[in-house]
């Protein structure tokens, strides 16, 4: 996968943030892995994986109040996901220059080859940073446990591998992360397939909102989810295509999924 830069850690570390602007200005596809959870959900009840069959009957509440640590990090499918990554983008175009983010991306790909050790990035928080960030999202129960385990998993993952990692604890902001990636990238990003036109760029940013749009729609379209998708309100990106563009739109699910979204001032 030479057409791959891959930016993996825990929840809460920023990848999301670095990936999609590193995408932006630089005219790449993005993949984040968190868009792909329900597909990845259905492919798994497919295979017959039991924790993925367990999960789907348990509701939220159950669900994140009743199993323990260990038991919720089995029902995340975090191994299972790994391979349905690497599938999912091996699936892609060749072109443009792909940057893969998210907290199942496998350690393994590097080992094994199937990654450039140089084209990937573990971001590693320190306990009391990581404890910090998930404070800040309101992460609390089953959901505050499964995030700290999954530190401390990927944390081993990435040792037992050999992959690159950036250690965090609180003292680089999100503009001095996204210079140590850029810069660790700054090859690829020179040398690799990118939007040329406009039109190939927007193009870009519409996939990326509408693999948003599909999250919402899919988990909402599970048996045990209240509530109407359309409605909500989510951040979006600025379809306009310009490089130097870092605009967010808030608007609901219907408007993002029926027409661009684009700031006013950049029709």
């Amino acid at each position: 996968m030479k057409n791959v830069l891959w930016i993996a850690g825990p929840p809460a570390v920023g990848k999301t943030t670095v990936a999609t602007t590193l995408a932006r200005r630089y005219g790449l596809r993005l993949y984040s892995a968190d868009t792909r959870t329900w597909a990845h959900r259905d492919r798994a009840i497919e295979a017959g994986i039991e924790a993925a069959r367990l999960w789907e009957l348990l509701s939220p509440r159950e669900r994140w109040d009743g199993p323990s640590a260990a038991e919720l990090l089995e029902m995340s499918l975090h191994r299972e996901r790994g391979q349905m990554v690497v599938d999912d983008l091996r699936a892609l175009p060749d072109a443009p220059l792909i940057i893969a983010e998210g907290t199942v991306l496998p350690a393994w790909a590097v080992s094994a080859g199937i990654v450039d050790s140089a084209s990937a990035v573990w971001l590693i928080p320190t306990v009391e940073f990581h404890e910090q960030q998930l404070a800040g999202r309101g992460a609390a129960g089953g959901v505050l446990e499964l995030y700290r385990l999954l530190r401390s998993v990927i944390e081993r993952e990435a040792g037992e591998h050999g992959v690159a990692t950036f250690s965090l604890d609180g003292s680089q902001d999100a503009r001095a992360l996204y210079s140590l990636i850029e810069q660790r990238f700054g090859a690829f990003l020179a040398s690799g397939a990118a939007a040329k036109t406009p039109f190939e760029r927007r193009a870009l940013l519409r996939e990326m909102n509408q693999s948003l749009v599909g999250q919402v729609r899919g988990f909402y379209s599970r048996p045990w989810a209240e509530g109407n998708p359309e409605t909500l309100v989510r951040s979006f990106v600025c379809e306009c295509g310009e490089p130097g563009c870092d605009a967010i739109v808030s608007c609901t699910i219907a408007e993002a999924a029926s027409a661009p979204v684009v700031v006013p001032v950049h029709r």
